[in-house]
């Protein structure tokens, strides 16, 4: 099956890794592609050792990617020199190249024996142009009898008419909007 979980609320990740710990009791492999992430994010310190069943691998920069027009003036000058802005369908070619050897790898790996796939965060590289429908396709193709994940917001129309579930995450009130950052071991 096809899960996608997507949606503009918290809890996407979350819920992925949530699943992996259950595959991971009942004695199945779970790989993990963590993409648009550095090794910045709580998670994976835990999930690193956390089992020989488990393999997580990243593919990302350390600084965010917006097109041109998504962030406002505020947003921009609290993002800082965290966050690269591209032209609308231009993203950085540096980041294009490091998310397609990413997803190569991953297709590579993914296909050989595991019973879980996460394509974390892979969405949103479909969002930013940074995949490509095609390349995800071919590997969703690849991947035969392994329950998939992909998480992120934005999914596009035809990944969710592809998937078998699709929960979405509905930001219902946040504490961002009262101006507090990313917690460490809750959202970061």
């Amino acid at each position: 099956m096809l899960q996608v979980y997507t949606g503009n609320g918290k809890g996407k990740t979350t819920a992925a890794i949530g699943l992996a710990i259950r595959a991971l009791g009942a004695g199945k492999r779970v790989y993990i592609m963590q993409f648009m992430k550095g090794k910045a994010y709580s998670e994976q310190k835990i999930l690193q050792g956390f089992s020989p069943q488990l393999c997580l691998e990243m593919t990302g920069k350390p600084f965010f990617i917006a097109e041109a027009g998504m962030l406002t003036k505020a947003e921009l000058a609290a993002w800082g020199d965290d966050v690269v802005v591209f032209p609308e369908g231009e993203p950085p070619a540096e980041y294009v190249q490091m998310l397609e050897s990413g997803l190569a790898a991953a297709a590579e790996k993914a296909g050989s024996g595991y019973d879980l796939v996460i394509f974390d965060e892979v969405n949103v590289a479909l969002f930013f142009g940074l995949l490509s429908r095609k390349q995800l396709a071919a590997v969703l193709d690849r991947l035969g009898a392994a329950e998939v994940v992909c998480t992120g917001r934005n999914a596009p129309d035809w990944l969710l008419d592809r998937a078998d579930l699709v929960t979405e995450m509905r930001e219902v009130k946040h504490y961002y909007s009262r101006g507090i950052c990313a917690r460490l071991g809750i959202e970061n």
